[in-house]
């Protein structure tokens, strides 16, 4: 398959998703600097996977990828702490982390064919 736009990145369609289930979870949230840091995290993942493959050099992308997979990190590191402050149930958190893990897992991938 040749991907001929962003669009097409699996990581970058996971990791919008991702982002739209964290917007409604912090939706009404008074927790302004965890809800913050979290979606700026998130946001980093999908926007560093599109800004990387406009570069147009394996290299550059390669390098937006490591930081998508760090701010990825970021994420799951931030998912302990929602999860053990009940802002969101075990079966959400779940699905959260495994979506974030995996996300991490297509990025490793990439940077391997790259």
């Amino acid at each position: 398959m040749t991907i001929s736009k962003f669009e097409d990145i699996e990581s970058w369609k996971l990791s919008k998703e991702l982002n739209l289930e964290l917007f409604r979870i912090f939706e009404n949230s008074k927790m302004y600097s965890l809800k913050d840091q979290i979606l700026r995290a998130s946001i980093s993942i999908m926007n560093n996977i599109a800004e990387g493959f406009e570069r147009q050099t394996n290299k550059e992308f390669k390098q937006f990828l490591y930081i998508a997979k760090g701010s990825a990190a970021e994420v799951r590191s931030m998912l302990y702490l929602i999860n053990d402050l009940n802002i969101v149930d075990g079966p959400t958190y779940d699905a959260l982390n495994e979506k974030t893990i995996y996300i991490s897992k297509l990025l490793s991938n990439f940077i391997k064919v790259l």
